[in-house]
């Protein structure tokens, strides 16, 4: 039975593996799409033959890139870890309307290859292949990418939920199965502890692997593009500065111009030309520097912690959790969007593994956003925070949903205890945050809630590093600590 539960285990890591490189190439095709649409761009607007040359190279690595990437996901490729597609859905996907990504990818794919070879005396903004490059990977050709990343989570989802349900069931066998022999009762309970703990450090360090393996592509494929996009604005506005003053020189000194220069000039709106064109660099220059940002903040949040504790601003850590969740917070259409009110108060650096903190308001607050989802009243989480003691500071999370039954939340940091439906939820998320505030900084996270009262998450963490996260390792996940928990979550 042992054996048979370790190799799920194995399985488990192969399965996870594998999702995280065909979720992660998958979204590389739509980064590739992304930068092959700007270096398109580049190719047109630059006037230096070597940079062209240099362009046609950069656009050919990346579509025989992209070209690769998209044979490997349709019929497999072991050097990727990529198996093919794997179910009727994602194939009907591919070759079937209304996505068809096959087609689409190979068109986009010959498009580009016709704007490499194309002259430069027709690299111009009308050139047929450059729109359809635009159009393609602004709208069509990314919304599918988008529809089929998705369907990709989603199975991925759905099929690691039914391994760990299988684990599950394992393991309730395996506990059954010490009743029965009690004279090793003592030691065999010992030792599912250990695995238990060993398990849920496993899941812990695969998320944040497969995490930080997608970030590193997204950051590599975002900032090579975007840099070379805001390195070149402080160049464009420079020429542009200069030409409208030669211009504003030609007026002075040429008052009465040809006429044709004169109906050009009215053609075009001039006047409103040379005021509108700085301000049109201006937003480019915003639009960069704000990706960028958001680029860092993602690093930010993924990244992988150093081997000791660090003092780190929690505030900071909850501001980059909050942007990464900005998209759910919006309203659209008949769903009124969630409102965030924050209540600071002035905090200390706090000794802390800053990546695995981002993970626990992650788990907190998606939960919360979640059940705020499905209420027809508008949603509010206040997020407030405040030195407790010398020793210790508060983080307080509360929305105004329906609140918690007594018995759920009795259960909730039971690990794979869920209310969620199937694939929506492995109930690991409020167990591997208690763990790493308990045992990774030894706090304490507990929840005050009543049916119809809303819920509030406390986190209080010690300020300064005291204990080691081996002295406490043996005690985390056992019963006696996790009925503290429970004790604990009547605190208000």
């Amino acid at each position: 039975m042992e054996e048979y539960y370790i190799k799920t285990l194995q399985k488990i890591q192969a399965t996870t593996e594998i999702n995280a490189a065909v979720i992660n190439i998958s979204g590389r095709q739509r980064m590739l799409s992304q930068r092959t649409a700007l270096f398109s761009l580049k190719l047109v607007f630059s006037q230096n033959p070597a940079e062209r040359e240099a362009c046609r190279v950069s656009l050919s690595e990346d579509i025989s890139l992209m070209e690769k990437s998209h044979h490997g996901l349709v019929y497999g490729d072991r050097t990727m870890n990529l198996p093919g597609i794997t179910s009727s859905v994602i194939r009907q996907m591919y070759f079937e309307p209304p996505l068809m990504v096959d087609q689409k990818v190979r068109e986009y794919i010959g498009q580009v290859r016709s704007l490499i070879q194309t002259p430069d005396v027709e690299l111009t903004l009308n050139n047929p292949y450059l729109c359809f490059i635009q159009e393609a990977a602004s709208k069509d050709l990314l919304d599918a990418f988008n529809t089929l990343v998705c369907q990709y989570e989603k199975e991925s989802d759905a099929q690691l939920t039914a391994l760990y349900q299988k684990q599950t069931e394992l393991y309730q066998q395996i506990s059954k199965m010490t009743v029965i022999a009690q004279s090793q009762a003592q030691q065999l309970k010992q030792s599912l502890i250990e695995l238990k703990n060993s398990h849920l450090k496993v899941i812990h360090a695969e998320k944040m692997s497969s995490l930080g393996q997608l970030v590193a592509s997204v950051a590599h494929e975002v900032n090579n593009p975007i840099n070379c996009v805001s390195n070149n604005l402080i160049y464009v506005c420079r020429y542009a500065q200069d030409l409208i003053k030669l211009l504003q020189l030609y007026s002075q000194h040429y008052p009465s111009p040809h006429p044709e220069i004169q109906a050009e000039t009215a053609a075009i709106e001039l006047d409103f030309l040379l005021d509108d064109f700085p301000q049109i660099l201006e937003s480019m220059k915003i639009g960069t520097d704000r990706i960028q940002d958001l680029v860092r903040t993602i690093k930010n949040f993924a990244r992988v912690d150093e081997p000791e504790k660090k003092p780190f601003e929690l505030h900071k850590s909850v501001d980059n959790t909050l942007k990464i969740l900005e998209h759910r917070l919006k309203g659209n259409g008949g769903y009124p969007g969630i409102k965030v009110v924050k209540e600071y108060g002035e905090l200390p650096l706090v000794d802390c593994y800053a990546g695995q903190l981002n993970q626990v308001f992650m788990n907190l607050l998606s939960n919360a956003i979640d059940v705020l989802e499905t209420q027809p009243n508008p949603g509010i989480i206040t997020i407030r925070t405040a030195v407790n003691s010398e020793k210790s500071v508060v983080v307080q999370i509360a929305d105004n949903g329906p609140g918690i039954k007594a018995e759920i939340k009795a259960r909730m940091f039971e690990p794979f205890f869920t209310t969620k439906e199937v694939g929506k939820g492995t109930g690991l998320g409020l167990s591997i945050s208690y763990q790493i505030v308990k045992e990774k900084h030894g706090g304490e996270l507990w929840c005050v809630s009543e049916a119809g009262k809303g819920t509030e998450f406390w986190i209080e963490l010690p300020i300064r590093a005291q204990v080691s996260p081996e002295n406490l390792s043996r005690s985390t996940v056992a019963t006696g600590d996790r009925a503290g928990a429970h004790q604990r979550s009547d605190r208000t």
